[in-house]
């Protein structure tokens, strides 16, 4: 044990020497881009949110409209994190396989990179993409 002249002792885990904060958006982008690499998964929010995301990435200065956090809600708290997921899956897939898939993928990623637990992750499927159907997205961008 090493004492310093003020009489406090000095040493143990660094990592036990403060606090860390994660703001709510960080552990949405990681949720949002987890949920998108499952196979399957077509996008992420509703119709009315893509296509509200497709008129703002036309705005100057608005972004690409193309946010990972459309469609992704969490509440974050010290050491708990609960995740809310609306997507849109491919025709054809099982949605309970896709569903089961994203679950295990955002609780792994979001563990993994905040040190969270992920107490719960709730998925709401809102459309499926048919084979035949364009892409809100690519519609608006083709006239432009």
């Amino acid at each position: 044990m090493t004492e310093n002249t003020s009489g406090r002792v000095r040493g143990g885990d660094p990592r036990s020497r403060g606090r860390t904060s994660i703001a709510d958006v960080v552990v949405e982008k990681i949720a949002g881009i987890a949920a998108q690499d499952v196979i399957g998964v077509h996008a992420l929010g509703s119709g009315f949110a893509r296509s509200m995301g497709a008129v703002r990435g036309r705005v100057p200065g608005a972004g690409s409209g193309k946010s990972v956090t459309r469609g992704v809600s969490v509440e974050v708290g010290d050491v708990q994190a609960a995740i809310d997921l609306e997507i849109v899956v491919d025709y054809g897939v099982s949605i309970v396989d896709v569903s089961g898939a994203v679950r295990v993928n955002v609780i792994s990623a979001v563990e993994r990179m905040t040190g969270l637990e992920v107490v719960e992750v709730n998925i709401a499927v809102s459309d499926v993409k048919l084979p035949d159907e364009e892409d809100e997205e690519e519609d608006q961008q083709r006239v432009q």
